[in-house]
């Protein structure tokens, strides 16, 4: 079940509202916690919910031929997250050009399906991604309609400490 909840940044801005799902028994791996693939998953619908608050959702997919593709991502797996848990899924977004967008999800551990996360709450898991605006007929990157791109660029935020960094090399 998503639930969201309507959210400004501590200055007034608006934000994107946080999308909850709580873990699935089939979402637990053989350690015993949940699997990598399924902090994808929930991510995945995150970014789904991002494209319909910023109006690239169905209907605007159908009408254009045009859609968000991530390009790249990052994911750090923070803390283990056991079966049952419930958690809200906050979303970033830090930037956008003609065709792309930056932003972040950031997943929280929270006391039940409709909770937003205490203010020093540390996230359990976090992912940075770059999306491009496509044309799917054409096969090739396109500019966001204005209001698109207007809608982006008024959801800008700062970008938290994390983002932008890269795995550091074995040692």
């Amino acid at each position: 079940m998503t639930r969201q909840t309507a959210r400004e940044t501590p200055a007034g801005a608006p934000r994107l509202p946080l999308l909850h799902r709580t873990v699935r028994p089939e979402w637990i791996d053989y350690n015993g916690h949940m699997s990598e693939a399924f902090y994808v998953l929930a991510f995945g619908h995150a970014t789904d919910a991002m494209m319909i608050e910023t109006g690239l959702d169905s209907t605007y997919r159908e009408s254009t031929g045009c859609s968000l593709y991530t390009v790249e991502s990052h994911i750090r797996y923070l803390r283990d997250v056991p079966e049952g848990a419930h958690l809200a899924i906050r979303t970033r977004v830090l930037g956008v050009a003609a065709k792309k967008a930056r932003f972040t999800h950031e997943m929280y551990v929270v006391a039940d399906a409709v909770s937003e996360p205490a203010a020093d709450a540390e996230p359990v898991a976090t992912t940075e991604l770059l999306a491009v605006h496509v044309d799917r007929q054409q096969g090739r990157a396109a500019a966001f309609p204005d209001m698109i791109g207007a809608c982006f660029a008024r959801l800008t935020e700062p970008a938290p400490p994390w983002a932008g960094r890269s795995i550091a090399p074995v040692s």
